[in-house]
């Protein structure tokens, strides 16, 4: 690969460029879906080429190829070079890259359990037991799903400021969902469903899906004839799996810096975590610490350095409820002076980086789960996401969860479904006064989070414990 990126990087300088970096990508994907114990998609997939980038009189170029020869380093580079000219002529404003200190390093997921290594069948055979264990719970037991995804990233970063890194990222997951139809009803459930984590199959093997499966059909059933959630005002505990969709939704898009700074905002809209804001404005209550850790074992936005060559960081975006910071690339962090928080990743050879969440993960608090409840004299638990909808500013949101159970005098006691909860960003986190503790924090993964035009699909994690906020609007929702 020597004489691909060094034509591709001689080319870009030769030709005036004042930077260029190239990525030359090798992606391997599986995803295997069953329905009521067949197999309804099966996908193998391979995906190589490079992508060069050029920082000419200020002004970005991108251009990729499928093809990795000194050739065609050679040919890409000079269209990323024209794309950058053209864009010099229109451009409001020079693109300024925060410094980074280029280095020479590797880094390797750690894993068991090579997961492109277990044959297919005994996958299939594991996904199929799961369907069975769901249909076995009853006839209302209409559809039991399961999936499994496992991708492999092996990536080399080159730049003309003298950085060479060789990275090869792995993650996989599982998930299962049942659908109960009956009474008049049809309700879904779905364990965890965020079971995806960087490692090898033992994250698989330690899920044990048909156990997983059994249980979500047996509450998707017993949410038939549950009552719809009763509207209120009241204390709301969230689970880790649904809090996890929230601080995805409303912390981690919104400390976006070039959605901040107006770069996305045709497609994925802005934020209203505004630069005025930053190190002033109170994002939430004295105990809600939100860091955006790219180094943390196990999550998906775990990496050696993200594809800017920036290193892998642990900062914090909230900082005892107050806005510090956000995630940034290089060009965003330039804009505002800033250091680059190394979130800049592309999807693939064909896309070029943009800022893009990590893990971004709630740190745990004091409270067992069990006291928490107990110490809930009136409220609701919800957990698990079925619908969601948040604004282009990431402000006001409402949530919809798989189920609920009404606390009162600090016990779980009656079963309700098709609950949401509705809110605004900043109150909602101002009314946190309880997270659990490290014994009930988890790393969920979202192998699904999109942004860009063109649109990038990105895997990022989310760290949290269930959390309890105060006067949180409920109501039941209606299924249609």
């Amino acid at each position: 690969m020597e004489d691909v990126i060094q034509r591709a990087l001689d080319t870009a300088l030769k030709g005036g460029a004042t930077y260029a970096d190239i990525r030359i990508v090798e992606i391997t994907t599986e995803n295997i879906v069953t329905r009521n114990a067949k197999v309804r998609n099966l996908v193998v997939g391979k995906s190589r080429g490079m992508g060069i980038r050029v920082l000419y009189k200020g002004a970005w170029g991108f251009s990729s190829n499928y093809e990795v020869t000194p050739t065609e380093a050679e040919k890409v580079a000079k269209e990323a070079l024209k794309i950058a000219k053209a864009s010099a002529m229109v451009k409001k404003k020079d693109v300024k890259l925060a410094p980074v200190k280029p280095v020479k390093d590797s880094y390797k997921t750690p894993y068991q359990k090579d997961p492109f290594k277990v044959p297919i069948e005994e996958k299939i055979k594991l996904l199929i037991e799961s369907d069975k264990e769901a249909m076995a719970v009853g006839k209302e037991i209409r559809v039991a799903s399961s999936t499994m995804q496992a991708r492999r990233e092996n990536k080399i970063f080159a730049s003309s400021e003298g950085a060479y890194i060789i990275q090869e990222i792995t993650w996989c997951g599982a998930s299962q969902t049942a659908v109960a139809i009956g009474y008049g009803d049809m309700q879904d459930r779905s364990f965890d469903g965020r079971n995806y984590n960087t490692g090898g199959y033992e994250i698989i093997e330690a899920i044990n899906l048909p156990e997983r499966a059994r249980e979500s059909a047996v509450e998707a059933v017993k949410l038939l004839q549950a009552k719809n959630c009763p509207s209120m005002i009241t204390d709301v505990i969230i689970g880790g799996s649904q809090l996890a969709l929230q601080i995805h939704e409303s912390c981690g898009h919104p400390t976006e810096l070039d959605r901040a700074l107006g770069a996305e905002a045709a497609y994925a809209g802005t934020s209203f975590l505004t630069p005025d804001k930053l190190g002033k404005f109170r994002y939430g209550s004295d105990i809600v610490n939100l860091v955006a850790d790219a180094t943390v074992p196990g999550g998906l936005g775990t990496f050696g350095y993200d594809d800017e060559g920036v290193p892998a960081q642990r900062v914090y975006l909230i900082k005892n409820g107050i806005f510090v910071n956000y995630l940034s690339d290089r060009t965003s962090a330039g804009e505002l002076g800033l250091e680059s928080t190394g979130a800049a990743r592309a999807s693939g050879w064909n896309r070029i980086p943009i800022v893009r969440m990590t893990n971004i993960n709630l740190e745990p608090g004091d409270w067992d789960f069990e006291e928490l409840v107990r110490e809930t004299k009136h409220g609701i638990y919800m957990e698990t996401n079925r619908s969601w909808s948040i604004d282009d500013k990431r402000l006001n949101f409402q949530f919809g969860t798989q189920i609920a159970y009404i606390i009162e005098n600090g016990e779980m006691k009656e079963l309700v479904k098709n609950a949401v909860y509705t809110g605004i960003t900043y109150e909602f986190w101002r009314n946190c006064d309880a997270i659990c503790n490290k014994k009930y924090w988890k790393m969920y993964g979202t192998p699904n989070c999109g942004k860009g035009q063109p649109g990038q699909m990105m895997y990022v994690g989310h760290g949290t414990a269930p959390a309890r906020f105060k006067n949180i609007r409920v109501f039941g929702g209606v299924r249609t």
